[in-house]
C-alpha cells in the first residue's frame, strides 16, 4: 500500500538544479521492517534523552547532574554512530521508502549529532539521497547549516542558534543573507523563521549580531 506523508519539521529543523523534497511516496509492502524496527527505537532513545537533557537544562538541575548526562548521551551518540555506518556502508542512504520515516530520520539525527569529520565525511551522501528524494530537503538545510557553523562560517537557513541560560534568550548564529532569511528558508521546504524561534526579530538579530559573531568563534 502506497501513502504519500506530508512534510515533517522537526524544530530541534539558494536555488537547486531540482525539487525540493517535502513528501515521499512510500509502499509499505516494500520496507525492511527489522531494520525499520530497530531505527525506530534508536530513533525513541535518541529523541527521549534529548528531551530530558532540555527539560533538565531549562529547570536549571545542578551541573553535576547535567554533566553526567550529557556524558550519557555522548556514549549513545557513539553507539548510535557505529551502528549507523555499518549501516551505510552496507546499503547506501535509506530514506523514508526503505525504512519508514522514523527510520530514516534516525539515520539523519545520528550524523546530525556526530563530530565535525562524520557530518563532513556523508555530506555528499545525504546530498545524493535528496538529489534521490530519500530525505526531506529541510533536514539537508539543518546540516549545511551545523557544518558551517562548525566550521565557523555564516549559516544559510538559521537553523543553529545559542540557548543563553543566563540571559534566557535564543541567539542565532550569524547569517549569510539575514534580509532574505525566509525565502531561503521556503526553498528548502522550512517554515518561517518566526515560526522556528518565537521571539525571532531581524532587528534584534542584528542588534545582537556582534555578539553572535563572537559566539561563533567559540562553536568552532
Amino acid at each position: 500500500m502506497k501513502s504519500l506523508l506530508p512534510v515533517l519539521f522537526l524544530l530541534l529543523v539558494t536555488g537547486s538544479t531540482y525539487a525540493q523534497v517535502t513528501s515521499f511516496s512510500i509502499d509499505q509492502s516494500k520496507i525492511n521492517q527489522p531494520l525499520a524496527a530497530r531505527l525506530d527505537s534508536l530513533f525513541r532513545e535518541d529523541q527521549a534523552a534529548r528531551i530530558l537533557l532540555a527539560k533538565w537544562m531549562r529547570e536549571e538541575i545542578p551541573a553535576k547532574s547535567l554533566d553526567s548526562l550529557k556524558a550519557v548521551v555522548r556514549e549513545k551518540d557513539i553507539s548510535n554512530l557505529r551502528f549507523t555506518e555499518k549501516i551505510l556502508e552496507k546499503y547506501g542512504w535509506l530514506g523514508p521508502q526503505d525504512v519508514g520515516m522514523t527510520g530514516s530520520q534516525a539515520l539523519f539525527l545520528v550524523i546530525q549529532h556526530a563530530d565535525l569529520p562524520t557530518q563532513q565525511k556523508y555530506y555528499p551522501l545525504i546530498k545524493k539521497a535528496e538529489k534521490d528524494g530519500k530525505i526531506l530537503s529541510s533536514n539537508v538545510a539543518i546540516l549545511e547549516d551545523r557544518i558551517a557553523v562548525r566550521e565557523g562560517r555564516e549559516q544559510i537557513y538559521g537553523s543553529q542558534g545559542y540557548a543563553d541560560r543566563e540571559k534566557k534568550k535564543t541567539f542565532i548564529y550569524p547569517l549569510k543573507d539575514a534580509d532574505h532569511l525566509d525565502s531561503l528558508r521556503q526553498t528548502m521546504g522550512m517554515p518561517p523563521m518566526a515560526t522556528y524561534v518565537k521571539d525571532w526579530s531581524l532587528s534584534d538579530y542584528k542588534s545582537y549580531l556582534p555578539h553572535a559573531r563572537e559566539l561563533l568563534k567559540k562553536a568552532k
